[in-house]
């Protein structure tokens, strides 16, 4: 199991006084084998922060440290030592090709290995991770369109699995679904969790999400991490006004909504 670490990580857009900062020297710790949750409202840098950590948007200092290595160095070690972290995107939709068949999409993923499979190993291996997300094997020649928002994201999890990563980030993975389906995509992440051994970085702005799914939390406004600790110490006692606010806005079954939203209930 591999752990990941962030360390003084900075993100500016922008020179001078104009610059504009998304991540602010900003130390986080996602221990091996665990579930970390990631939140905070809109542009608090969040989603920066994962885009950081597989080399989609540019640092401006600090490092990310993959089993001590600085994944975010230009070497060919970090090189194939970043491949080792992948991303679920919010859109699944977005991130599958419209005009490729969903088992194609998932056999682009194993390049990220290095090793180049004969065709009949190949397709069987796409068998093997569609089989995972719980997905219909014989649905690997189907387009994106043909399936549901849920079973999208499910592909684009397998998708990710196909790199055979050490480390997953989902970032607002569940944001666009359905409440039942959230449920259902959450269980697989828990289940891949156990079963594969995964280091979770998990990206949301929904605290009651994040209690489910995650070991710890770290809560992140304006750039900068404003609280951390077990998930179910942080969200029984939150010490930050921001995480009691953001608790606050969870909807309370029963409960008027501008009770839970003002804290008087």
């Amino acid at each position: 199991m591999s752990g990941l670490e962030f360390r003084g990580v900075s993100v500016r857009y922008g020179h001078g006084a104009a610059a504009m900062v998304a991540v602010d020297a900003v130390d986080l710790v996602v221990r091996p084998g665990t579930t970390h949750g990631l939140v905070g409202e809109s542009g608090s840098g969040k989603s920066t922060m994962a885009r950081i950590a597989v080399g989609l948007a540019p640092m401006s200092g600090g490092s990310i440290l993959l089993d001590g290595v600085d994944i975010a160095s230009r070497d060919r070690a970090a090189r194939r030592a970043r491949r080792q972290v992948q991303m679920v995107f919010q859109d699944p939709l977005a991130a599958l090709d419209p005009r490729m068949p969903v088992g194609a999409s998932i056999a682009e993923g194993t390049v990220a290995t290095g090793r180049e499979y004969p065709r009949a190993q190949l397709r069987t291996r796409v068998w093997e991770l569609l089989e995972r997300v719980h997905i219909d094997p014989a649905r690997a020649g189907d387009p994106p369109a043909a399936f549901s928002g849920g079973q999208r994201q499910r592909i684009t999890i397998a998708r990710a699995l196909a790199a055979e990563p050490s480390v997953l980030i989902a970032d607002e993975i569940t944001s666009a679904l359905d409440v039942s389906v959230q449920g259902v995509v959450l269980n697989l992440l828990r289940e891949l969790q156990s079963d594969l051994e995964l280091t979770m970085l998990f990206i949301s702005h929904n605290l009651a999400v994040v209690r489910y799914v995650a070991d710890e939390v770290s809560v992140m406004r304006h750039g900068r991490i404003v609280e951390h600790g077990a998930t179910a110490s942080v969200l029984a006692e939150p010490a930050d006004p921001y995480t009691r606010e953001l608790l606050r806005s969870i909807p309370v079954m029963g409960e008027p909504l501008d009770l839970a939203l003002d804290g008087s209930a």
